[in-house]
């Protein structure tokens, strides 16, 4: 009977062989994990994304796809410019996108309006694609993704904390988490800056602001990242806790709520919209328009404050020096623009494009043309 063991044990080990080369040794069954991780990838780093998704990320990213302006603004910023094969139409309307990173204007378009071309996208051919959370939420759209076998990163944000932290999420699946902290620290300097000055201010006394995103009556609503910066910049936002129209993923506010509001200040993010508020007969009434105070947001890589800027903390400093002046006196915005883009950016921007920037002229190419 002992001479049946051995025979035993090395079949036992011949079919332990056949399931390991089959890559299905126990605890590890075919189609476990996020199924994301290239096949034949020689190693990945696991990165968590803003759905709660834990994806295997390859660890030398070298083609990437940024279906979201945001991201590759992000990608940008963090030194991998160069490696962005696939993009959404805006980032290609981005002036000084445009100026730092050339290539750009021949990068593939696989994505519009959140729907992704599949065909396209492999043509691209990314090593790994950032995309929105509608994108990723739409069952349709997901299916598509996963087919292509591209490991995908979700990236959104409702506050700045979870925009920092997808700051830092994009840096450790491209391989620069450090140069993504250095973009945090300042962040998280300029809040403090504005707090430390703005904190004592008298809730009587603090300026109320309707912020107009595009178009005039499109606005902020709760729980959302300007609803977070204004705040922290010392403002009232006036919209932020009423109830608004909801439109394809947008917040309006009527005209008549708005005069009912009388804000004491307006903010624009786009071009051409403060003129058309100061010269419409119907806005008339208002205070902030009675007393010039519409004032053109500045517009670098992205509409400074904007939902989808990653130029945000500059937005804050920007608001509360414009709208506290006596309280910013040392702060100097057109140095504090150079600095950003030279540390943060590694890119000097000339003192022409300063101006450009700050008085938000002439950065962003109308839909369907490029800069």
């Amino acid at each position: 009977m002992n001479t049946k063991k051995p025979a035993f044990a090395w079949i036992l080990t011949v079919c332990l062989l056949v399931l390991l080369v089959a890559g299905c040794t126990p605890g590890n069954p075919p189609g476990s994990g996020t199924g994301t991780s290239p096949e034949g990838a020689r190693g990945a780093v696991t990165v968590t994304d803003f759905s709660g998704r834990q994806v295997a990320v390859p660890d030398e990213v070298e083609r990437i796809g940024c279906l979201y302006a945001f991201s590759g603004h992000v990608v940008t910023m963090l030194g991998r410019g160069d490696d962005i094969v696939a993009v959404v139409e805006g980032l290609k309307r981005d002036a000084l996108m445009r100026e730092m990173c050339p290539h750009i204007g021949d990068a593939l378009v696989p994505a519009s309006g959140g729907a992704v071309n599949v065909e396209e996208l492999l043509n691209a051919g990314p090593d790994l694609v950032f995309v929105r959370s509608e994108t990723a939420a739409n069952e349709g759209e997901a299916a598509k993704l996963q087919k292509t076998g591209i490991p995908y990163l979700v990236v959104d944000y409702r506050n700045m904390k979870e925009q920092m932290y997808i700051v830092e999420m994009i840096g450790q699946a491209i391989g620069k988490k450090e140069k993504a902290l250095q973009y945090n620290e300042y962040y998280q300097s300029c809040i403090d800056r504005v707090q430390e000055r703005v904190r004592n201010i008298p809730p009587d006394e603090k300026v109320r602001v309707y912020h107009s995103i595009n178009e005039a009556t499109r606005t902020d609503a709760r729980d959302t990242l300007p609803a977070d910066w204004t705040q922290t910049a010392g403002v009232i936002n006036v919209s932020v806790n009423e109830e608004l129209k909801f439109l394809e993923d947008k917040y309006f506010a009527g005209l008549e709520q708005i005069l009912l509001w009388n804000p004491d200040v307006i903010l624009v993010n786009e071009t051409g919209v403060a003129d058309y508020i100061m010269n419409n007969t119907q806005w008339s009434s208002l205070s902030a328009v009675k007393n010039h105070k519409v004032y053109q947001m500045p517009v670098g890589i992205s509409r400074w404050g904007h939902p989808g800027s990653l130029e945000t903390p500059l937005a804050i400093l920007w608001t509360a020096k414009t709208l506290y002046p006596d309280l910013f006196t040392d702060i100097n915005m057109a140095a504090e623009t150079k600095y950003f883009y030279r540390e943060i950016f590694n890119y000097p921007i000339t003192d022409q494009m300063v101006t450009r920037v700050l008085q938000g002229q002439g950065m962003r190419a109308p839909k369907g043309e490029t800069n």
